[in-house]
């Protein structure tokens, strides 16, 4: 089989996304992705990155279009085509700014996106398919550069919310808003650009619902002092104490600490009523030492303040489960001009809170001790995540949506807007598909101010703001919970979880168009002959399904007669998912077989659906703990690292759908600190699988063919991908890619007896000449560096024996005498040991060291960069001349390569920082020689 290999087949200018994606992970204010939650999010910046370099050629191929290189040559010439002027480093540079957060609303840079994908694909762009579509991040993208989407989910919540990112936009895009407010400011006739008109109505009638709740339930929510606004109320969880001389009520209080922001300090001091056998609190503001709290080092322990007893977790459990806990409260926050203030509780506020709802949502949380340990503790019902307040909240909330549809159908009919009576799921674009249009975005505001408004948010000391729930994948037990005014404006209330999804509509219009259908990605999918990118489920990382059922029990009373096929079920459907759950398939066994055969279906569905001309991308998220197999080096021995089994899995779901690996490629898109903090021995956040079909009649290779062809291509795909400044953390996982291209073009590898070579052994190989590969850069270099790298690896910056010291530096044509002349070593006593960085001579400058080292040039470097940042890097890279950065640049490759192996990942984070900051250092060093030459610099 012959195709045109695309851009991301090839190269991809991966720092730029993976720091614009970073980056994105900040701005909440009008990102889609705020809309509503979902897990595992991939970051707009890489989707947009990874379909756009899946459609267009690499302009540096002669065999793409002539007519697309051309343009490509004319792109405007940024820092990629400074110095070297190509096509390809063109199209870097405009990818760098396609995946800007600016561009999402650029409309001419984005017609010239489209215009590039047209000319790289012979005027006839594909479609795009994603067939786990979840929050919609790869369909809005899709959309957004100008592709036929096609999106489905298994699940009803993530069906509803691609329906509002790609569906709802473009069908009521440039049209005023309905409301009687607008429409008395503007006049009926005036247009709006883009979905503002919708967004509009969508944030005037959510203030509308807030009047009509306020009107309802305000009563609810007492004022504080002088009138003020409360913004929360701070609670603690109680249980009895279990001495039975004692009893008494038991705060089960975390920490005592309400607020830690600088200027602003406001702790607890608790005082024993025994007597009534309960605890009060004094809030003390200021300076002052804060007792320890009541919770007694890790775990569910807490000491009793009256009598000193400790409940162990047992005990917490069996009173929790027999609906025994109890709350009290701490405090409540208001605010005023002077800014947020704390109170000591009051009589009347705890005892209003204490009503009883008339409706509480049905559904048990599933038995799934890792990401719902609240059940552990006794809440055991979605119910139970709510207080009876909150529940009220809600449901006022949720009942008010029908009077909302109502008041829009009939501004709407006011309007002028056709009232041809098709709802909106059945393709409607008239009064009744508008009405139900702005209800649905206002259900998500619901559900958005639901995350705040449960009893498992707890309050942020740093900030003085409540937190939200699924901070994480999971609903941890929380002992001290956050209850928020929903009629406040704080970040949580229900106007501001209002604001934020009307934000997150604006950027949304599309010329494209989209089409969203609920179904199993295992079935046969929506349309054939599309490029496909997906993120599908990463074994059991995430429990979608069982996490979703806390929004859907809201959706379903909002918006039940408006899509009465989603909502059918009382939970979202699991049977079909595909999660490897144990509570859910009886075992491991047998939850590793369904998600097996269940992901083997969906990609071998995926490989009938897929247009030939384009690969297809698959992204692979890894979690924080996860290990794998690429992490060692050490084939065939009883030490070796286990692999992930989601990453295994992933892999050979593709291998045996009849898919070739033909390229890897890793994201970073979690927040990280300044660069010296870079994880070095944490994976990137997600993996992008490039796959392409396997030829039918592949054929079949043997273990050594495979080793063979392995020496033979990765050292050329590792130095393109080390032209790009990979980091050295992701260059394993980067290394993946041209090794399963090998691995994956045959039908099978067999090992000397027979059996089929293993994923998990492929990968080990693919590693160890990764390893062969860095190694062999050593040979480049001097031989005190050499002597070095040696030393490092067995003895890191440890003492050894001086005569160990002698052999190796013989070995190595140098001396022990010479090598602490040159500054590598320190030696004496009978001892060697190798310089740390923070050791060595702060003044020290290449053009005066008559023994220059690799090996010293590179710790410099790094005592320049932790100490004086990358502008520091930057003035030693002028002085230095270019092949010994060059070659210390490769050397902090190789050194991380051994602290990973060694597990020395402090080590490992300088070697990874130092390469994370070069080309921002080689900038600066660039501009720092010319005013060198000119005279300016170093005087």
């Amino acid at each position: 089989m012959t195709y045109r290999k695309k851009l991301i087949e090839v190269a991809l200018p991966l720092d730029a996304i993976n720091e614009a994606s970073v980056r994105e992970s900040y701005i909440y204010k009008g990102n889609p992705s705020s809309m509503h939650k979902w897990w595992a999010q991939r970051p707009l910046a890489a989707s947009r990155a990874v379909i756009f370099a899946s459609l267009v050629n690499d302009p540096s191929d002669p065999a793409s279009p002539l007519e697309f290189i051309e343009v490509c040559k004319k792109l405007p010439r940024g820092k990629n085509a400074a110095e070297n002027d190509t096509p390809r480093q063109r199209l870097f540079d405009f990818i760098e700014t396609l995946i800007q957060w600016e561009s999402t609303t650029d409309e001419q840079l984005l017609n010239k996106a489209r215009e590039l994908i047209r000319l790289a694909t012979d005027n006839t762009p594909p479609s795009l398919l994603d067939p786990f579509a979840g929050g919609g991040t790869i369909p809005i993208e899709a959309q957004r550069l100008g592709l036929e989407t096609y999106a489905s989910d298994l699940n009803p919540v993530a069906i509803v919310l691609n329906k509002a990112l790609i569906e709802i936009p473009n069908k009521f895009a440039n049209l005023s808003p309905v409301n009687l407010q607008a429409r008395s400011r503007i006049g009926q006739n005036s247009g709006y650009g883009g979905v503002v008109g919708l967004a509009e109505d969508v944030r005037f009638y959510g203030q509308w619902m807030r009047e009509k709740a306020w009107d309802q339930i305000g009563h609810l929510y007492p004022l504080g002092p002088n009138g003020d606004t409360v913004i929360a109320w701070l609670w603690t969880r109680t249980i009895k104490c279990p001495n039975p001389v004692c009893s008494a009520q038991m705060p089960l209080i975390s920490t005592l600490q309400l607020s830690t922001k600088k200027g602003s300090r406001v702790w607890l001091v608790p005082h024993v009523d025994k007597n009534k056998k309960r605890i009060k609190f004094e809030l003390r503001k200021g300076k002052g030492s804060i007792p320890n709290p009541p919770k007694v080092g890790r775990g569910a322990k807490f000491r009793c303040l009256v009598c000193g007893e400790i409940a162990p977790e047992e005990q917490i459990k069996k009173q929790g489960m027999l609906k025994q806990m109890g709350s009290q409260l701490l405090a409540f926050v208001t605010v005023n001009k002077t800014g947020r203030n704390y109170h000591a509780p009051v009589d009347q506020h705890e005892s209003i809170a204490k009503i009883e709802s008339t409706w509480r949502p049905l559904g048990e949380i599933v038995d799934d001790p890792r990401a719902f340990t609240c059940k552990l503790y006794g809440f055991t019902e979605i119910a139970d995540l709510f207080t009876e307040r909150q529940t009220v909240a809600l449901t006022t909330f949720s009942d008010l949506i029908m009077e909302v549809y109502k008041q829009v159908l009939a501004d709407s009919v006011s309007a002028g807007r056709e009232n041809d009576n098709v709802p909106l799921d059945k393709g409607g674009s008239g009064a009744r598909a508008y009405a139900e249009a702005i209800v649905t975005y206002l259900a998500f505001a619901v559900d958005k101010y639901a995350m705040y408004g449960n009893a498992f948010v707890t309050w942020y000391t740093k900030e003085n703001r409540p937190s939200m729930l699924f901070t994480r994948q999971a609903i941890p037990m929380v002992w001290d919970y956050t209850e928020v005014n929903p009629f406040s404006e704080i970040g949580g209330s229900f106007i501001r979880s209002v604001e934020i999804v009307a934000d997150s509509i604006k950027s949304l219009k599309s010329q494209a168009t989209g089409h969203v259908r609920q179904s199993s990605a295992a079935e046969e999918l929506i349309t054939s002959n599309t490029v496909i990118s997906t993120d599908p489920p990463y074994y059991d990382n995430v429990p979608y399904a069982d996490l979703s059922d806390f929004f859907y029990i809201w959706l379903r009373r909002t918006l039940r007669n408006i899509y009465p096929t989603l909502f059918a079920t009382l939970l979202t459907p699991k049977d079909e998912e595909i999660v490897a759950a144990p509570y859910r398939h009886g075992g491991n066994k047998s939850a590793e077989k369904h998600f097996v055969t269940e992901l083997r279906k969906a990609f071998t569905q995926m490989r009938k659906s897929m247009h030939p001309d384009y690969p297809m991308t698959v992204y692979y998220a890894f979690k924080e703990s996860e290990l794998s197999a690429i992490s060692s080096s050490k084939i065939g021995q009883e030490e070796l690292m286990l692999a992930s089994t989601g990453w295994e899995t992933m892999l050979e779901g593709l291998l045996e759908a009849g898919f070739q690996i033909t390229g890897t490629w890793p994201m970073r898109t979690e927040r990280a600190g300044r660069v010296r903090d870079t994880g070095s021995n944490a994976l990137a956040s997600s993996v992008v699988l490039i796959c392409r079909p396997r030829l039918e009649n592949a054929p079949i290779t043997s273990r050594r063919e495979f080793v063979n062809e392995l020496r033979r291509d990765l050292p050329k795909a590792l130095q393109e991908m080390q032209s790009g400044n990979i980091a050295p953390v992701d260059l394993a996982q980067a290394s993946i890619g041209p090794g399963m291209a090998v691995y994956s073009r045959y039908s099978k590898v067999l090992e000397p007896n027979g059996e089929r070579l293993s994923v998990r052994t492929a990968l080990q190989l693919i590693n160890y000449e990764l390893d062969a590969y860095l190694a062999e850069q050593e040979g480049t270099m001097d031989q005190d560096s050499r002597f070095a790298v040696a030393w490092f690896e067995q003895f890191g910056f440890k003492e050894g024996g001086f005569g160990q010291a002698d052999v190796l530096a013989r070995a190595k044509n140098t001396s022990v005498e010479g090598l602490a002349n040159a500054g590598v070593l320190q030696s004496g006593a009978g001892k060697v040991r190798l310089y740390r960085w923070q050791e060595l001579d702060p003044g020290w400058d290449p053009a005066s060291d008559h023994r220059l080292t690799v090996w010293e040039a590179t710790h410099h470097l790094i005592e320049r960069l932790n100490t004086y940042g990358e502008e520091g890097t930057a003035r030693l890279l002028a002085k230095m001349p270019g092949d010994l950065a060059a070659e210390a640049r490769q050397m902090a490759y190789r050194l991380y390569s051994i602290c990973e192996r060694k597990g020395w990942a402090e080590h490992a984070r300088d070697y990874n920082a130092l390469v994370i900051s070069w080309n921002a250092s080689q900038e600066q060093a660039q501009e720092l020689k010319e005013q060198y030459q000119q005279g300016t610099l170093f005087e």
